[in-house]
Formats: structure tokens, sequence, C-alpha cells
């Protein structure tokens, strides 16, 4: 099965540990704590489980109007290749609403770009696939979802 897979699973079948990252990292969003280990301790987890599932488990959010995601990229420093993003989002019907690249270092551009998803769109793993599967393309992180 390939890792780049996402899947929507009711709460009920998710193992604890994932939703207690979840909880640990909601506490730090809400900066009602400031340190993962205050956020694990409270939560009852290790530091290491958060770190290892931080990254994987996000809340579901559902949202008549479309809902807005901001993610990460990492990119080679080529020409076109910020262009095939762009191209990808806009084949997917999706609205691109702000754009923020670095300054390349070695030739690696980090990229984060912000999205709105329209709410008909079923299947938001189609376009973080599509994404991934451009050349040049290094890494993908999703950093929120509203």
């Amino acid at each position: 099965m390939d890792e780049g897979k996402y899947f929507i699973v009711k709460k009920k079948a998710v193992p604890e540990v994932l939703l207690k990252v979840v909880e640990a990292k909601r506490l730090l969003d809400s900066e009602k704590v400031f340190t993962v280990q205050e956020a694990a301790d409270i939560v009852g987890i290790s530091r290491s489980s958060f770190y290892k599932y931080k990254d994987d488990i996000f809340p579901f959010h559902e949202n008549t109007r479309g809902k807005t995601i901001t993610f990460m990229l990492q990119i080679d420093d080529k020409p076109g290749i910020l262009s095939g993003v762009l191209n990808c989002i806009s084949q997917n019907g999706v609205n691109i609403l702000t754009i923020h690249q670095s300054i390349p270092v070695n030739g690696i551009a980090s990229l984060t770009l912000s999205i709105e998803i329209p709410g008909q769109f079923e299947n938001t793993a189609i376009i973080f696939e599509a994404i991934e599967a451009l050349d040049g393309i290094h890494y993908t992180k999703i950093l929120a979802r509203e």
C-alpha cells in the first residue's frame, strides 16, 4: 500500500495515541502550553510518540463553503517547477489564496501555499498525490486545515 495515501477513518477506529497527538497539537496551537513536553505530559503520551505522528494526523472539519489548506513543499530551484505546481492546483479547480517562496538554498526552495478547496470537492488527496508526483518535488507537508 502506498504511504502517500490519505484516509478518512471514524474516531472509534483511530488508536488512542493518535487521538492524544491531536489533542497535544491543539494545546500547543491554543498556547495553553508552550512546550511539546508539557503537552505530551498533559495528554499522557511520550514526546517521541508526539514527534513520530505529529505530521500524520489532523482533525477533519466539514465545511459547506469549502476548506482552506495550508501546506509546505520543498522543490528544486529549476525553471518550470513552481509553474507545474500551480498548474496542477488550478487544473483540479482549486483556488490559490496565498503563495510564499523562500530564497533557494543549495538548489532547494521552500514553498508555502494556502488553497481553498470547493465544498463539492470529494477527494483532496488527489491534489496532493498529483503534486507529489511532479518532478522536482522533494517533500510535502500539510501545515493547517480549516
